[in-house]
């Protein structure tokens, strides 16, 4: 009854409440049922459901997805901030507002991480999620853009 009267979710949405997430398929009086996005059915007791947390990710239209992606220390940041936006700017399914977000995130060991945050509808998030990592990777190897990995320098010394 709770649930009911709470209306935090309902059938259709997609929803997290601790390590479980999926499609709400049902809600009982007692438990409600996921569908996994890999096609498993969870059943959750809904006195869990109404003590823990509980994301919903279907409430509003639209959402913010976020990709980190790394540029080699010697890659000028403009220049990749320019290539970033062109992707985004490419791909009609990125919201012009909010705006996208280009960030330069981290300074780590081997590379500068970059966040990319573009809006989009909450129906297209996982497509533009995919898409922006791979059309990210083919623009920064046109542009001759290097993507680091992990190096560690080893001086051998004589004793």
């Amino acid at each position: 009854m709770i649930l009911v009267i709470q209306r935090t979710f309902k059938v259709g949405d997609y929803i997290e409440c601790g390590p479980v997430s999926g499609t709400v398929a049902e809600i009982g009086l007692f438990n409600t049922m996921l569908r996994t996005p890999d096609n498993r059915q969870v059943t959750i007791p809904n006195s869990r459901l109404t003590g823990d947390n509980i994301v919903n990710y279907s409430v509003f239209p639209t959402r913010r997805l976020e990709v980190v992606i790394s540029v080699d220390y010697a890659t000028d940041l403009a220049s990749a901030r320019k290539v970033i936006a062109d992707v985004l700017a490419a791909d009609t399914r990125v919201l012009d507002d909010p705006a996208p977000m280009i960030v330069v995130a981290n300074l780590g060991e081997s590379a500068i991480d970059f966040k990319v945050r573009p809006w989009v509808k909450r129906e297209d998030y996982w497509d533009v999620f995919f898409a922006l990592n791979e059309n990210l990777k083919k623009a920064f190897d046109e542009a001759g853009i290097v993507i680091p990995f992990p190096q560690r320098v080893v001086t051998m010394r004589e004793r």
